[in-house]
């Protein structure tokens, strides 16, 4: 198993208030459900939380798209590439264990923020997390990242 360790750099809420969709927070309350007071908790487990990391702000900023963090609906925005995890694979953030679900998909808000951006952030823009269990994260946490190695059938 291959380990790698970051941390966290800014955490957000969901609000569901088209006036401020978005709020910047400190801490998160994360059950299995996903993050409490969040617009998307007890909706689909294996879609509720959403980690982001610096270098889909990168991708972004190399090809002259200025984007805010946040933008791109991350719950947790890290300084270290989870990308290359897969399904099952863990990631550890403060005293919560999350499991990879999935790779975060397109989403058409992407290209009102410019119309390249989906294809950019094709692969890069978030993974889906659930948490293994209840818990509380804050901005600035450790990150340990979970590779499991599979090997080959011989």
């Amino acid at each position: 198993m291959q380990h790698e360790n970051g941390k966290v750099l800014r955490l957000y809420i969901s609000t569901g208030n088209a006036k401020n969709p978005r709020v910047e927070v400190n801490s998160l309350r994360i059950d299995p459900s996903g993050v409490k007071s969040d617009k998307f908790y007890d909706k689909d487990p294996d879609r509720a939380i959403l980690v982001s990391c610096t270098q889909s702000y990168d991708i972004a900023k190399r090809n002259h798209i200025e984007i805010q963090e946040g933008i791109l609906g991350e719950n947790i925005y890290i300084d270290i590439d989870p990308y290359s995890l897969l399904p099952g694979d863990v990631i550890e953030i403060g005293e919560c264990r999350f499991e990879v679900t999935q790779n975060c998909t397109l989403c058409k808000g992407l290209s009102q923020i410019s119309p390249k951006l989906p294809k950019l952030l094709k692969d890069d823009r978030g993974i889906f997390v659930r948490a293994l269990q209840e818990g509380e994260i804050h901005v600035g946490d450790k990150v340990t990242l979970h590779n499991t190695i599979k090997s080959e059938p011989s």
